[in-house]
């Protein structure tokens, strides 16, 4: 089997002689390339290449159409990103400074014909044509509730969203709202079969359960809607959302859940059952410094977790560039080993 069927028979529960292995490895690629992160990023064609490369070195089984995630804030203004060689791309330059600007921030028309999205298209042009038919291809979405952060700042964001007048607040994120459902909309048609939608406010991490739902939720529900969840993996940042999964899976039906590596895998597990696939996410922090042997330890405890009764895919979060080679192979090669059906 492809790993694409492999994925897809993770989630209808179907045979399959292992689980789905992702491995989210992006600012690699510039390494990968011998490149700099400012020009890495710059061509659609490098990230491809880079995603390529970097999935027939190590062997698992999803690429990305990520570049970085203030990607999403250039095409709304966003005039300067801020590169480091040692870490992610971020935003330098927010498009909002004062409330008085988000009634003058305006959506694209049509987010395609921005200039940015163009290198965004050629990425997932290549990547359709090399593995288009064989493999997971991912989209990175932020979440309308989210999304705000990096337009004015988490600070600023928080203010108005805890705090500041209703209206201005619920027009940002009818904006926000309307661009995530443009984002979800073009990704697919440019080829991209799985969506990992990002939304750290999905979980009472950072709103407390009242304000999670009378805002996140029926945001989420905006977001989503018109596209519907075909191919959504639920994702909070790396902020445990146990407690609002089934809530989520009964409002939303989201069909996938990246599990936080600090939530309880085996109480997500017996939520989610069978009725959605369950993500097992190593903590990819702690694999900077763990030997070999932990790591491997580690997997093989989330796969025993997370492997009965199937609906299970083994998986990391943003792997920093400081995670050793050594420590990235350990976790392949025990994924492999330990997520195979027998």
């Amino acid at each position: 089997m492809k790993p694409l069927q492999i994925f897809e028979a993770a989630l209808n529960g179907t045979p399959a002689p292992r689980i789905p292995i992702f491995c989210n490895l992006f600012d690699q690629g510039a390494r990968e390339l011998g490149m700099s992160q400012k020009k890495y990023y710059a061509k659609g064609e490098h990230v491809a290449v880079g995603q390529l490369k970097l999935r027939a070195r190590y062997g698992y089984d999803n690429v990305w159409s990520l570049f970085y995630v203030g990607r999403e804030a250039e095409l709304l203004g966003c005039r300067e990103i801020l590169y480091t060689e040692d870490g992610p791309p971020n935003v330098a330059d927010f498009p909002i400074t004062s409330y008085d600007d988000i009634a003058k921030f305006e959506i694209p028309a049509d987010i395609t014909a921005h200039p940015l999205w163009a290198e965004t298209a050629q990425c997932l042009k290549i990547l359709r044509q090399e593995v288009g038919a064989t493999h997971p291809i991912c989209a990175y979405i932020t979440a309308s509730t989210t999304l705000p952060a990096m337009l004015m700042g988490m600070d600023k964001w928080l203010e108005l969203l805890l705090a500041g007048p209703v209206d201005v607040r619920d027009e940002l994120l009818r904006k926000c709202s309307l661009f995530v459902q443009q984002q979800i909309a073009a990704y697919r048609a440019a080829g991209a079969n799985v969506l990992v939608y990002s939304t750290p406010f999905g979980t009472t991490a950072f709103l407390d359960r009242k304000r999670f739902n009378a805002i996140a939720l029926p945001w989420m529900k905006t977001d989503l809607a018109p596209g519907g969840v075909s191919n959504i993996v639920y994702l909070c940042g790396m902020a445990p959302f146990n407690n609002v999964i089934t809530q989520v899976m009964n409002e939303l039906a989201i069909p996938v859940y990246y599990i936080s590596p600090m939530a309880d895998l085996a109480e997500a597990k017996a939520l989610i059952g069978e009725r959605a696939l369950t993500c097992g996410v190593i903590d990819d922090i702690k694999m900077i410094r763990w030997r070999p042997d932990q790591v491997r330890a580690e997997v093989r405890r989330l796969c025993e977790i997370g492997m009965a009764g199937q609906h299970f895919l083994f998986g990391t979060a943003l792997m920093p560039l400081v995670v050793p080679e050594a420590a990235i192979r350990a976790m392949l090669d025990a994924a492999f080993e330990h997520g195979t059906y027998r």
